[in-house]
């Protein structure tokens, strides 16, 4: 009986262990390895598709579906796919899930399908998406893969919605659409340039507050 609880002890501590690595992973790819706020990827879809929350969240959320499926695959299959058509290949994988986002945003989500346009088939060609295929999901099993599309994903998609957050609240005084102050709001934080600014100032928000969390 005794040995049996002491092999029940070491399974659950085992699990334990094995889920705080997962989570260590989600937790760099928020914070660490941020793709907007630290690695500056991606600039193309943040400052073109932030100018409201929900625009935002939703291409986050389209984005991570594709990391987290492209990164699974890529983890299963990646061995097999010679080293000459690695690349062109990786593509392939992710158009496919990119297509398939595609046609469910615009089957049922139309208005936010009409909004966002060409930038939901240009996640083919993100750079994130791709770095990370080819930085991690290629050279890591199935389960950490899942987890680093989570994590990225997760980062990816509260930089925007936070961006879009900040912009509509400037530039519109709403929140996901719905009016806080009466009044056109500041107008340049909608148009292209309002981007680059609010932007600039939440990177050096953010990487002044992990700093600060890393000292302490």
């Amino acid at each position: 009986m005794g040995r049996k609880h002491r092999r029940n002890v070491s399974t659950i501590i085992k699990n334990m262990l094995i889920m705080k690595e997962k989570i260590q992973i989600v937790l760099k790819g928020i914070f660490k390895e941020n793709p907007t706020f630290v690695l500056i990827l991606g600039m193309c879809p943040t400052l073109a598709t932030t100018s409201s929350a929900i625009n935002g969240l939703s291409m986050g959320l389209a984005t991570s579906f594709v990391l987290m499926l492209s990164n699974l695959t890529i983890s299963l299959v990646g061995k097999m796919i010679p080293d000459k058509v690695r690349i062109p290949s990786y593509i392939v994988i992710i158009a496919a899930f990119v297509t398939v986002v595609d046609l469910l945003m615009a089957g049922y989500l139309p208005d936010i399908h009409s909004t966002l346009g060409i930038f939901i088939p240009l996640i083919v060609v993100n750079c994130i998406v791709l770095a990370r295929a080819e930085s991690f999901a290629a050279k890591n099993g199935a389960a950490d893969s899942i987890f680093d599309g989570l994590g990225i994903g997760l980062g990816f998609t509260l930089a925007l919605t936070f961006l879009g957050f900040v912009r509509e609240l400037l530039g519109a005084y709403s929140v996901f659409g719905y009016k806080l102050i009466s009044g056109d709001g500041i107008i340049l934080f909608i148009l292209a340039p309002g981007a680059f600014f609010a932007l600039a100032y939440l990177m050096i928000l953010f990487n002044m507050v992990k700093k600060k969390l890393i000292k302490k």
